[in-house]
């Protein structure tokens, strides 16, 4: 049972359909708590690939990788995505 460590990373195929979703879903509740949303790429150099990588925290515990998934694909082509979970797969 991987529970959620409560935030995700959602990497899409393009920089604009991460900044849609970061300029619609930022601050807007999923299951009653409101998402902070923000870019998430450490290096400059892959910035400027046009990938687009986006870091959500708060989630609700009970968010998982198909919901996370079902939420975002509404903005565009997702290459991956992924709920975060501690090794025993429980919330901290």
């Amino acid at each position: 049972t991987r529970r959620s460590l409560g935030y995700a990373y959602v990497n899409f195929h393009s920089m604009t359909d991460a900044e849609r979703a970061l300029d619609t879903m930022n601050y807007t509740p999923i299951k009653d708590r409101p998402c902070r949303i923000m870019w998430s790429q450490r290096d400059p150099s892959l910035r400027k690939t046009g990938a687009g990588n986006v870091f959500v925290k708060n989630l609700d515990l009970s968010i998982d990788n198909k919901a996370l998934y079902d939420t975002f694909s509404l903005f565009g082509h997702i290459l991956s995505c992924k709920v975060v979970t501690d090794r025993e797969g429980n919330s901290q």
